[in-house]
């Protein structure tokens, strides 16, 4: 018997459903190739430190449950970014310390503040949440404005996805100074810190401040979704109330240990990717395309309307930037890989360019 379909939340109406990129595999078998490389997603196409893979691959126990917040962990990332180990908390990446956040901090009517174009998920979290969304505007290198917001939430992604750049210390100073004053809170996210010339870990000193950093993206382990944020003391507590019982698995926990045990491994594939994001932003310039300065693991450009389905008929995925609101047609990220993905990649987009 039909007895009607349950009713969802109505704030998912407004709620675009993931699209994630099209596969390597559905690429080959589109258009028939042998070769494709997919520069859409911000992976480090070198993989983990070996001794990572290692750690992972050795745990058997998988009957049992990982530690809640493991303090082996905590101790060595507050080593690795010379925190506190009070002051960590970790869940399933950077977007498990989002979703906590959000659960923490806002009532149905708050306002968010988001610079688009930014991380998607920041729309979609406020959204689910009932918030009003209040838009930062951006000067002409996507910085964020001087502004005055006096939201519940302000979202601060540096270096900026998909554009790349950083934001002015002193303006971020002024949204948290400013922010305070309201008792509003100044999320920064830092996924892409390793590839940057600076961060804003000093903003972490204030109260209102929570900065989140990944293990996805320059250690190369965005397949176990290993996330962490530097909080307040008293902050702490409160994430602990919303996280989930168990956010990493143990293998998890044991590659992410294994990891920071080999930061010259790390160090050594992001100067690699820094020195050929630099090369294929001299080559691409030099060729007339509008390329953006980036201090992450991508670059961001403006081409023509069809240049990613034409790339894609040659074996390269790159990422669409259409979908992000305040980008338009044209607008294009390019993961940086591999020193032989990347010359692949210039090669088929010199085809294009002509």
């Amino acid at each position: 018997m039909d007895m009607g379909k349950p009713r969802v939340r109505a704030s998912l109406s407004r709620v675009k459903e993931y699209q994630p990129g099209k596969s390597v595999e559905f690429v080959k078998k589109k258009y028939g190739l042998e070769k494709v490389v997919k520069l859409a997603s911000n992976e480090n196409l070198y993989g983990p430190s070996p001794k990572a893979v290692e750690a992972f691959k050795n745990f058997e126990d998988l009957h049992l449950y990982p530690p809640s917040q493991p303090e082996e962990l905590i101790e060595r990332i507050s080593e690795y970014v010379g925190v506190e180990e009070k002051r960590i908390i970790l869940a399933a990446g950077i977007d498990g310390i989002l979703e906590a956040t959000f659960d923490i901090f806002l009532e149905k009517g708050d306002t968010v503040s988001i610079s688009p174009p930014t991380f998607p998920y920041y729309f979609t979290l406020a959204t689910i949440h009932d918030a009003k969304i209040e838009r930062l505007a951006r000067n002409e290198n996507f910085q964020i404005k001087p502004t005055k917001t006096n939201s519940k939430l302000t979202l601060i992604c540096s270096p900026n996805n998909p554009t790349g750049n950083l934001e002015r210390c002193e303006v971020v100073r002024e949204i948290v100074r400013e922010m305070a004053e309201s008792d509003g809170v100044v999320f920064i996210d830092e996924a892409y810190v390793e590839f940057a010339s600076q961060s804003l870990l000093d903003f972490a000193d204030y109260e209102n401040v929570i900065i989140a950093r990944t293990f996805s993206k320059a250690f190369g382990l965005a397949n176990l979704r290993i996330g962490y944020a530097i909080v307040p003391e008293w902050l702490r507590k409160e994430y602990l109330k919303v996280i989930s019982p168990f956010p990493l698995s143990t293998p998890a926990i044991k590659a992410a240990i294994a990891a920071l045990d080999d930061i010259e491994y790390m160090r050594s594939t992001v100067e690699r990717i820094k020195k050929d994001r630099e090369r294929i932003f001299r080559i691409l310039s030099n060729l007339g395309v509008k390329v953006f300065p980036s201090e992450a693991n991508f670059l961001f450009m403006r081409t023509k309307p069809d240049f990613c389905e034409e790339l894609m008929k040659r074996g390269v995925i790159v990422r669409d930037c259409l979908a992000f609101e305040g980008c338009k047609e044209g607008d294009v990220r390019v993961s940086i890989g591999r020193e032989e993905d990347n010359d692949f990649f210039l090669e088929k987009a010199i085809e294009l360019i002509g």
